[in-house]
């Protein structure tokens, strides 16, 4: 009976210990139960600002990797492509682009338009035949490309030895020629100029060679002359005037007049002893532009970052080929006919030249 009554007591005392601490609590919450959401969002926002920088920077770019289509070895673009992605990876820090040696620039245009290629360098003239399907583009029209920048200008150069008798376009008629690879932007400007003179292919024995394959060619007396649409110097031809003598042929005012007229993407040039030190007077030919050019699903921060490198890594690229000296934000504007790609367009805004 003690047993019970004492058992009861102290269950009794039990349930009143857990009421008053009950009520004590509910008086006097804790503030992280009962703050007002208001309150919640500034610790929130105060613990964000507390936070380092870092951890709330971005993860580090992921390497991107591009293949960039250029022309043969013995000519510009590919060394100069090697120039422009040494810049590149300089620049940018996460861009590694792999230079591969091609037909140059239609086979170019080809390679960007069939997703072959991320980069190529062309000559505005044949990219503008190919968007357009028109003068010596023969396919479909290759719409899949886009314009990052103009380079440098490309000189249209008609190369004889000294002996051949060839002092003018006119006087190729009955020779054997090199009109460069066949689709190839050379073989549409030699084309065009021998057109200015009157004459066709028809009215020449044409050979379909490269730059270094026409100099062979020269050397070995099977050819009188070979069209080469670079800049200069020209690999094949300096190698060429090593063991032959030769010069480059002058084009008539009247009719360099009259290929801008029908061409407008060219533009009258002067060559001299700076060019090639065999020169030994200046001559008046035409040159188009070589032009950066990317497939237009590159993505926008990449294309704009692969610019802005070349702008600003113009010394660096100088120093590793003469015709980095072109390289400017003014000048990459110039001659454009396809449009650029979005993030060429945002970069040249942002700095003011469009």
């Amino acid at each position: 009976m003690k047993r019970t009554r004492y058992s009861a007591i102290v269950m009794s005392l039990a349930v009143f210990a857990m009421f008053t601490l009950g009520s004590c609590n509910s008086s006097t919450p804790p503030a992280s139960s009962a703050a007002p959401a208001s309150d919640a969002a500034s610790d929130a926002a105060s613990v964000s600002a507390s936070e380092p920088a870092s951890s709330a920077a971005p993860a580090a770019q992921d390497t991107v990797r591009l293949i960039m289509a250029t022309g043969g070895t013995s000519g510009t673009y590919y060394p100069f492509g090697g120039a422009l992605a040494q810049a590149i990876d300089a620049g940018t820090g996460y861009i590694r682009v792999n230079v591969n040696a091609t037909g140059a620039s239609a086979e170019n245009v080809q390679q960007i338009g069939g997703s072959l290629a991320d980069l190529a360098i062309v000559q505005n003239d044949v990219m503008d035949y190919a968007y357009n399907a028109t003068n010596t583009w023969t396919g479909e029209a290759v719409t899949g490309m886009s314009t990052l920048m103009s380079l440098y200008p490309e000189v249209c150069q008609l190369i004889v030895s000294a002996d051949s008798g060839i002092n003018s376009v006119a006087d190729l008629a009955g020779k054997r020629v090199s009109t460069g690879d066949i689709g190839s932007g050379v073989e549409a400007n030699a084309t065009q100029i021998l057109e200015a003179y009157g004459l066709t292919v028809a009215d020449i024995s044409q050979e379909h060679l490269s730059f270094a394959a026409s100099a062979d060619a020269m050397k070995d007396k099977t050819i009188d002359a070979f069209f080469a649409t670079s800049g200069t110097p020209n690999t094949a031809v300096m190698d060429l005037q090593t063991s032959r003598n030769i010069k480059v042929i002058n084009l008539d005012d009247d009719k360099i007049d009259s290929l801008i007229a029908k061409y407008p993407f060219y533009a009258k040039v002067t060559l001299s002893s700076d060019d090639y030190s065999f020169l030994a007077e200046p001559v008046n030919t035409v040159a188009v532009q070589a032009t950066l050019i990317a497939s237009p699903d590159m993505d926008e921060q990449v294309a704009y970052d692969i610019v802005k490198a070349i702008i600003e890594g113009k010394d660096a690229i100088t120093a590793a080929h003469a015709k980095g000296a072109y390289i400017s934000a003014e000048y990459a504007i110039q001659g454009i006919s396809v449009a650029f790609h979005p993030g060429a367009e945002k970069y040249f805004k942002e700095i003011g030249v469009l």
